[in-house]
């Protein structure tokens, strides 16, 4: 007797295929971080909080990008359904317009103001002035940030994404090796603590762009670098893009300051609470590396079939991303659990934060299943149809008229210790998944985008 028919075998074999890469992909990038943590976490406790809460910039940013290439790659996965490459590297021309002016006020901003960055995030001046030496020196990566995060994610979208692997495996050895060099002074060079976290980012983001720049003036590669198309105005393409792209980039900038915002008020709350958070959220990302490659397939394959013309397997997909995920985010929030101790005994933190990070990678336990599910929805089969407005309107009503408001009201009005307020902030998730469920039945996200 058959386990699988040959359309389950064909749809498992494509996600094996996109989400493997992809999920190792999110790994490496989320490690990078992670090597910050683990290694100004064995620096001291003001080091760490200092470089979490001045990498909270640098996020806000990716997620913008992360809005621009979402919002386009509605766009391209269709049109590579279609097979019209041209057209796609007219998209990609025009998400590099937004990318690089977005990164060049980062750059500008973070590199003239840094302390009062920081400051937004928290009132400690030993952490802030270790976290402006910090972001003072990555904002010289942002630039090269954009162009290599807006290429790759659009690559993805035509289903290339060994590329990315290459990278971003590239950037973490590079990273961890230059952190140990330069964090800790080896070979003869001086221990620079914080500051030297900070330069080997930023050379390894520039060696990602290195590579990305070789790669896309490939002859065999079916989505290149053209000038032309970023200097050139293509007003239906141009039209098309903020229609689907604008609300995306407005979600994910939403979404962005409202984890930014969770950040400050944990981070007002005392620099133990704000180490705490800080490997909470690396130990979120971690556990979600496979959810989110999950998520990013079902962009890519769902948008291809609908480009195609087939609806009916849009749908099937749909329906099978739905199992798949509620799967996914169960074993992950358990992974969370299993590894606890583990977390915990990786860095040297003081009595109080070590008890904070031991409740906030319990709540993390059930916040991430929810997140898988939500973010599959959304980002995944939502989005692929072209369905970008919902997404908005669900996390600006959840999160920012829910988790942070009341968050908020809790620490700063009521005097509810961190776990509560923790718990409060971290609610946003669960009330989204039958409002995500209920979409997902109406069936909105079945419709064709291209011209």
């Amino acid at each position: 007797m058959k386990l699988l028919s040959d359309s389950s075998k064909s749809f498992y074999a494509s996600v094996v295929s996109l989400v493997l890469p992809m999920a190792l992909q999110n790994l490496i990038n989320v490690a990078v971080s992670a090597a910050d943590v683990i290694m100004l976490g064995n620096v001291s406790e003001t080091a760490l909080s200092g470089a979490s809460l001045a990498g909270q910039i640098q996020y806000i940013m990716t997620l913008i990008f992360f809005g621009i290439t979402s919002g386009a790659c509605v766009l391209t996965a269709q049109y590579w359904g279609k097979g019209e490459t041209d057209v796609i590297e007219k998209i990609l021309g025009i998400a590099l317009k937004f990318s690089l002016v977005t990164a060049l006020l980062f750059t500008v901003v973070s590199m003239l103001f840094p302390v009062q960055c920081v400051s937004v995030f928290t009132n400690e001046k030993d952490v802030i002035e270790e976290g402006a030496k910090y972001l003072r020196i990555l904002a010289i990566s942002y630039i090269f940030t954009s162009l290599t995060t807006i290429y790759l994610n659009t690559m993805r979208s035509v289903e290339r994404v060994a590329i990315s692997t290459v990278v971003y495996l590239s950037s973490l050895v590079c990273n961890i090796s230059l952190n140990w060099i330069l964090i800790f002074g080896k070979f003869g060079f001086p221990e620079m603590g914080i500051t030297g976290a900070a330069i080997a980012t930023c050379i390894s983001r520039i060696l990602e762009f290195i590579i990305v720049f070789w790669y896309s003036n490939k002859k065999n590669t079916p989505v290149h670098f053209k000038l032309k198309y970023v200097l050139r105005h293509d007003k239906i393409l141009f039209n098309d893009f903020l229609k689907y792209s604008l609300p995306v980039m407005i979600n994910e900038l939403a979404w962005g300051a409202g984890t930014a915002m969770n950040s400050l008020i944990i981070g007002h709350m005392g620099k133990s609470a704000a180490a705490a958070n800080s490997v909470a959220q690396v130990t979120r990302q971690l556990s979600t590396v496979v959810a989110f490659g999950i998520s990013n397939a079902a962009a890519i394959m769902i948008g291809k079939v609908i480009g195609a013309g087939d609806v009916k397997k849009a749908e099937y997909y749909g329906k099978k991303f739905t199992k798949l995920i509620i799967f996914i985010g169960i074993i992950s929030g358990l992974l969370i659990i299993s590894i606890r101790p583990l977390i915990i005994n990786s860095v040297i933190l003081t009595e109080q934060a070590e008890d904070y990070l031991r409740m906030m990678l319990l709540v993390m336990s059930y916040f991430v299943c929810a997140q898988a599910f939500n973010t599959t929805m959304v980002v995944g089969i939502f989005r692929a149809g072209g369905d970008t407005l919902f997404g908005l309107i669900m996390d600006i009503s959840t999160m920012w008229g829910c988790s942070i408001l009341f968050g908020a009201l809790g620490a700063f009005v009521f005097g509810l210790g961190v776990p509560a307020v923790y718990v409060i902030l971290m609610s946003d998730e669960i009330v989204k998944i039958p409002l995500s469920t209920l979409r997902y039945k109406r069936k909105n996200w079945l419709k064709s985008v291209t011209r």
